[in-house]
């Protein structure tokens, strides 16, 4: 498995503090790229004042930190294309609606 796969496994780890939900099944993560044992994860969020933002860097430096062969994680906030429903995973549909959250 490639570092880069492992970067995204620790990611899937990653839950939105509002619902259980990861945020790769949230369809947060626009990119990651290992260089170097750099790891680069292009994020996004639900909107632009979300209130999770930093606890959520936080958590995905954190676990991008414990891969192994990771020696520094950048967090690349990006707001283009803007975030949609339409990124979410099936599970992550699955769970919203079991929230109450229409998609």
């Amino acid at each position: 498995m490639t570092t880069e796969a492992l970067v995204r496994d620790a990611l899937a780890g990653v839950t939105d503090p509002e619902y259980a939900l990861s945020i790769v099944d949230l369809g947060l993560v626009y990119g990651v790229a290992v260089t170097d044992g750099v790891a680069r994860v292009s994020i996004t969020f639900t909107s632009i004042g979300c209130p999770g933002m930093d606890l959520i860097l936080g958590d995905v430096d954190a676990a991008v930190r414990a891969v192994p062969g990771i020696r520094d994680v950048r967090c690349d906030v990006v707001w283009s294309p803007p975030w949609t429903a339409g990124r979410l995973s099936d599970r992550g549909r699955r769970v919203l609606a079991m929230y109450g959250v229409a998609t």
